[in-house]
């Protein structure tokens, strides 16, 4: 099985960000605690866009990724991000290249 990558771009309403970034964090608090097969789920603020903010999520493979989607956490984040985001972007990524965790059974070529 290959593993699962997703880039999420948010552009925040005005006066948002901390509501978001305090929702970011406590999100991803119980993705690190229950799900081992996130392998990443990294948030960040766009440097020189306040407003802005780029999540790189990679699973261990497509398993991984809808179990994450079942969460009640994920479908609170998801409910939520509504009141905060004016634009949300989706990627799905194809991985070619890079230096990330493998996931089971997978080595990186």
């Amino acid at each position: 099985m290959s593993q699962v990558a997703i880039c999420a771009r948010f552009t925040l309403r005005e006066g948002a960000a901390e509501a978001f970034d305090d929702l970011v964090r406590e999100t991803t608090a119980a993705i690190r605690a229950q799900e081992p097969g996130t392998l990443v789920y990294a948030c960040g603020e766009v440097e020189g866009a306040p407003n802005r903010r780029v999540f790189f999520e990679l699973y261990a493979d497509r398993g991984a990724f809808e179990e994450h989607g079942r969460q009640p956490y994920v479908r609170h984040f998801l409910a939520e991000c509504e009141k905060y985001a004016a634009r949300t972007e989706i990627d799905r990524l194809r991985l070619y290249a890079g230096h990330y965790p493998p996931g089971p059974g997978q080595q990186l070529t």
